[in-house]
């Protein structure tokens, strides 16, 4: 799962950068936070978390991890999207879409927070 975790981190890192390369362009700057959480919370939260894995390889076969796993991963693209299309005059029921994936992220997140403030200790 830590090798998995870095690979997803890297497209996270070349859509956000490649992101903020178009806003640059355009100067076209109402997206930043799409920006800024791509970054962020995919390329870097990811990452971090891959490297985790990668390192206490006993962390990676919790229910713990797993739910990290895919609540993060499915929550992320949830809320990016329906941030970017609620921005670009989407219907305003996107923000509430927005703010369920971001929930799911936040619940992945502290599955993940749990378990390794519970299972770096075990072998």
């Amino acid at each position: 799962m830590g090798k998995t975790l870095l690979k997803i981190s890297v497209v996270y890192f070349m859509i956000g950068i490649s992101f903020g390369l178009f806003m640059s362009f355009t100067h076209v700057f109402n997206m930043a936070t799409v920006h800024d959480h791509l970054n962020l919370v995919g390329w870097v939260s990811l990452a971090l978390a891959g490297i985790f894995y990668h390192l206490y390889p006993s962390l990676e076969k919790s229910r713990l991890a797993k739910a990290h796993f895919w609540l993060h991963n499915i929550g992320l693209p949830v809320m990016m999207i329906s941030i970017a299309a609620a921005i670009m005059g989407g219907p305003p029921i996107l923000f509430m879409l927005a703010t369920a994936g971001g929930a799911m992220t936040v619940l992945g997140v502290l599955c993940f927070g749990m378990n390794v403030l519970t299972g770096l200790d075990r072998k």
